[in-house]
């Protein structure tokens, strides 16, 4: 009796032996095989398609874009450096004025820059949207359809010109044009009428009376009183950059990772490259077979690609939040090559960077990023007001370099503040 139960413990203790050697053979597979440079077709496409699934924004007016305000009627201007496309204040009556002008607009046919401030001067909305943009994307913040990919343009006046109807202009910083658009004066006057007046000027209208403001590009735009921006926290939040690696379709567990004595972290898959460096700067390099793409086809517009990019650079900056939004600051194409580049924005207010970086530079070339630069910074209110350098001291010093722009906006120096700052552009 005793020699059959020792056999049959004998034999279940073999058949555990068996199951456990087996699992711990499948454990040690499966983690090699998880921490392998994975560079096959099968991760390739896995990791592409983690990327472009991202939610795209509907339209271009689902996205945020600064915009600066003046409204002027026959008592002065109504102003505001504190808005975006999105705001409350803007699609209450703002937004479908321009959106009805720019669906109505024909041939713009050139003009002069005294013709241009003379529009600003009279009845009239001016639309700052702080960068040259393509006419295309700025009609489709509005939500209003347009081809017009070639013209570019950063302030746009809607003003009643008497006899002629009302015109638009078009400004891109140096050239000038206008057309008549199917906008009544009547309902332009009505938009006037709704806004409190007196509250702001053009460097342009005090030239005469100070010399200060005649070294200023004409439409420095200035609110009296000064207006208050909430003062902000910052800081780089990659102290684990595993969900950064995964975003842009590397493995975290690659054995292709290491550290250079500098602090870069550098990722390596295939001649694709990934740099991480401790200032928040991401380096991509997609080398001759880019694994990260966008959703959007080869022949896609503007608008599309535009749309594509911004849903990508969201699936990075979603994971951790944020006071300030990405916007639009440019976009170029030179053949099959697209390059575009965004800023960071609070509440329609710029931050800008020392070095003037750029908050991301993405490069397409089709549908494929051959190249991505971004500097990951996330800002908090932290419900103080910031204290801005009085508007005198800031015109003597903006006095020493002719002709820049003077606006208020925030400058990060890479510490855990973006300060309030009078801004020359």
């Amino acid at each position: 009796m005793d020699t059959a139960r020792r056999k049959r413990r004998d034999f279940l203790q073999n058949i555990a032996i068996v199951v456990l050697t087996l699992s711990a053979v499948a454990l040690f597979v499966q983690t090699q095989l998880y921490t392998l440079d994975l560079d096959d077709d099968y991760f390739r496409s896995l990791s592409t398609s983690s990327t472009a699934i991202q939610p795209v924004p509907t339209s271009l007016a689902d996205l945020s874009a600064p915009v600066r305000i003046a409204v002027t009627g026959d008592y002065g201007h109504y102003g505001s450096i504190q808005m975006t496309t999105t705001d409350k204040a803007f699609t209450e009556s703002l937004r479908s004025l321009l959106r009805g002008a720019l669906g109505s607009a024909q041939t713009f046919a050139p003009c002069s820059g005294e013709e241009f401030l003379d529009a600003v001067s009279g009845v009239s909305i001016y639309y700052d949207f702080l960068n040259p943009l393509p006419l295309s994307f700025l009609a489709g913040l509005v939500g209003e359809e347009s081809d017009t990919e070639t013209v570019l343009a950063r302030q746009l006046v809607l003003a009643d010109r008497g006899e002629d109807g009302v015109r638009l202009y078009l400004s891109d910083g140096s050239s000038y044009s206008s057309c008549s658009v199917a906008v009544s004066a009547s309902r332009l006057a009505d938009t006037v009428s709704s806004y409190e007046l007196g509250s702001a000027f053009f460097a342009f209208e005090s030239a005469g009376t100070d010399p200060l403001y005649a070294s200023l590009a004409p439409c420095s735009l200035f609110l009296t009183p000064l207006p208050s921006l909430s003062a902000l926290s910052a800081k780089t939040p990659l102290s684990d950059t595993d969900w950064l690696l995964s975003v842009l379709g590397f493995n975290p567990n690659t054995k292709s990772r290491y550290t250079e004595a500098g602090g870069t972290e550098v990722i390596i898959r295939g001649d694709c490259s990934l740099r991480i460096r401790g200032d928040g700067t991401v380096l991509y390099d997609g080398g001759s077979t880019p694994s990260l793409q966008i959703s959007t086809r080869e022949d896609a517009t503007i608008n599309q690609r535009v749309l594509a990019v911004q849903s990508l650079l969201n699936s990075i900056f979603t994971n951790f939040t944020s006071d300030a939004s990405l916007y639009l600051v440019s976009i170029q194409s030179s053949g099959s090559s697209t390059v575009l580049r965004f800023g960071y924005q609070v509440e329609g207010v710029p931050v800008r960077f020392t070095n003037n970086a750029d908050a991301a530079t993405v490069t397409l070339s089709g549908s494929d990023v051959t190249s991505l630069t971004l500097r990951v910074r996330q800002y908090s209110h932290t419900g103080e007001i910031a204290s801005l350098l009085p508007l005198q001291q800031s015109l003597a010093i903006a006095a020493q370099t002719p002709g820049g722009e003077l606006t208020i906006g925030y400058s990060d120096h890479g510490g855990d503040t973006a300060e309030a700052s009078w801004l020359l552009d």
